[in-house]
């Protein structure tokens, strides 16, 4: 069933982060359909836009991976060597740089855009994965462009499906959870922005080579509480070490991240998109490994925010118990 709602539950939220761009450009007295087209255009443009930064960050990584991966092994082997020596362990380094240097150069390629021929190739050799793939995108495409022109009467059907009694507790809840939804998603695009900025300017003052496409990667990141900023920070310190080795870049990287942390975790985050969410961190790991499991990677990105909504129902429930005369009896 997880595979049948993903692509409905995409759309929808795709449909619903895109909202404000499609109410601008009805402003603008742009008809419906039109203003819906150019607000899927944007979307895919944004994608697109995000894709070829990580294209961009292998094509500075890669390179230097290979590069540097015999001067890695020859290191390891001057520090390392003398202390398995003394347990009499013997390691045949010479093979050991060899057949690492011979994987790597069947296994990555020289550049990026090879490496993405390859799993295009790869993703092709497999008809099911390319049919079922191409159906979902088109799907979501089509859902989110209906979604878009006829949200209100789409909201309007499921108001008239809620029983009267319970339509303003229903609408009540609603506008609780939209307005937590709205909160969250205007304060993350404007923390992404600001940190994107940050990492970009701190990264490229050290010299690190791809510093934008790696400082958005790590900004875009915290959209994924604890594992996207652990991600881009790896990231960054192998950039760092692959460029210029041990020495004073890596601490620039520390710095950098551990200022960026400071100002996203105690100043921006908590300023911009506030505290209401309220998660636990187990919790929020729990949701993490729960909505990915179901819905893979765009459920990892999705976990935080419908956990919120999750919550504003559960908050619901709980006080609708502790109210009720079998609690207060």
């Amino acid at each position: 069933m997880a595979e049948i709602f993903t692509p409905f539950l995409a759309a929808f939220i795709l449909a619903y982060i895109l909202r404000p761009a499609f109410l601008w450009l009805e402003r603008r007295r742009l008809p419906a359909s039109l203003a819906a087209a150019l607000t899927v255009v944007l979307g895919l443009a944004v994608v697109i836009a995000i894709v070829s930064l990580f294209v961009g960050l292998l094509k500075t990584e890669i390179p230097l991976i290979k590069a540097q991966l015999p001067g890695w092994i020859s290191n390891t082997q001057a520090w390392l060597g003398p202390k398995l020596a003394e347990f009499h362990i013997d390691v045949d380094w010479g093979t050991l740089k060899n057949t690492a240097s011979q994987k790597i150069s069947e296994h990555i390629s020289d550049n990026a855009d090879s490496l993405m021929s390859t799993t295009i190739d790869t993703v092709l050799m497999s008809g099911s994965s390319v049919i079922t793939g191409f159906v979902n995108c088109v799907l979501i495409l089509f859902v989110m462009f209906y979604l878009l022109i006829d949200w209100n009467q789409f909201f309007q059907y499921i108001k008239n499906l809620v029983p009267k009694r319970a339509q303003e507790t229903v609408h009540h809840l609603a506008m609780h959870t939209d307005g937590l939804l709205s909160q969250y998603l205007n304060g993350m695009v404007i923390v992404v922005s600001i940190m994107s900025a940050f990492y970009s300017i701190s990264l490229s003052l050290i010299g690190i080579k791809g510093a934008v496409a790696l400082g958005i990667f790590t900004a875009l990141m915290i959209v994924i509480p604890y594992i996207g900023i652990t991600l881009g920070f790896t990231l960054a310190i192998v950039s760092a070490l692959l460029q210029f080795g041990p020495g004073s870049q890596i601490i620039g990287v520390l710095v950098i991240y551990g200022i960026g942390q400071f100002l996203e975790g105690f100043f921006l985050t908590p300023r911009l998109v506030g505290e209401r969410i309220g998660l636990h961190p187990v919790a929020v790991l729990f949701a993490l490994l729960f909505f990915g499991k179901l819905f893979g990677f765009f459920g990892v990105l999705l976990a935080l925010p419908i956990s919120a909504v999750s919550l504003v129902l559960v908050q619901y429930l709980w006080s609708i118990y502790t109210q009720s005369a079998w609690y207060q009896k």
